[in-house]
């Protein structure tokens, strides 16, 4: 059998012999692309919050994607690793590529990095048909959401990520790209940090039409802010987080309620 081979998102080969058959996913989002992309049965562990499918709920647990447990991971005798590397996690996914075990390193900056993912994790875990049956349904759901609304009349959006830190994101992350396909203009675009800490006087500056958020309590800050001009509107909208903060096909259920929140601002407008 010929050998596979990707190149993951940061640039390195990923090589196997055959298909991988014991996967283990160090990111919640990498464990639902896995099921999306057909190689839900050949996941061994996951990290904490891997909740979606269902399915993904009984898998042994290796830490969090913020606090990796190696010796969890080595237990389970992976073939391949896959990883979302960050500040809590990129030692130990460091340290697991120089165990031996082939790692997928995922940083999806673009709508279509997460139909790419879904096609390479096929490729690796030899799904390759239910992989590209997902991508391309995907990337037309996509285009259909662009084509009936990324030229529509812009609408200023502020997307609170957390409140304790307040914290948002710049122009770079896919929830800006996610605004972009709905029409909207991130009020942070221009910070250099992808997803970097501000303060309330930045948002006030600001001034957006709309705030969103995960959770209905994080508005009671801006509540207070009757001149703000998404509260003087009332466009205080939250979206459940898995939908809109995880870069999986579900995202694209973010999406459409989001742009349907644009439409309704526009329509008031």
């Amino acid at each position: 059998m010929a050998q596979i081979t990707v190149r993951d998102d940061y640039g390195h080969e990923v090589r196997l012999s055959r298909p991988a058959e014991r996967i283990v996913s160090l990111s919640p989002h990498l464990t639902e692309i896995l099921f999306a992309a057909g190689a839900g049965a050949r996941v061994v562990g996951a990290v904490e919050y891997s909740d979606y499918p269902p399915a993904a709920r009984a898998l042994p647990r290796v830490g969090s994607d913020a606090g990796i447990n190696l010796e969890a991971v080595v237990a389970l005798k992976p073939d391949l690793a896959v990883a979302w590397p960050n500040v809590g996690s990129a030692r130990a996914v460091e340290r697991i590529a120089q165990l031996g075990v082939p790692t997928f390193r995922s940083e999806p900056r673009e709508l279509d990095d997460i139909a790419r993912t879904l096609e390479r994790l096929g490729q690796l875990a030899g799904t390759e048909g239910t992989a590209l049956q997902s991508s391309q349904a995907f990337r037309a759901r996509v285009k259909d959401l662009e084509k009936r609304y990324s030229a529509r009349p812009a609408v200023r959006v502020f997307y609170q990520v957390w409140d304790r830190p307040l914290q948002t994101v710049n122009g770079h992350h896919v929830i800006s790209k996610v605004m972009r396909l709905c029409g909207g203009e991130n009020v942070f675009a221009a910070l250099p940090l992808i997803a970097p800490e501000i303060d309330r006087e930045a948002v006030l500056r600001a001034n957006p039409q709309v705030i969103v958020a995960s959770a209905e309590p994080a508005f009671e800050q801006w509540k207070g802010y009757p001149g703000l001009a998404a509260v003087r509107g009332g466009h205080l909208y939250a979206i459940q987080p898995d939908l809109i903060q995880r870069h999986t096909p579900r995202l694209l259920d973010g999406a459409a309620q989001l742009c349907e929140i644009l439409e309704g601002v526009r329509a008031r407008s």
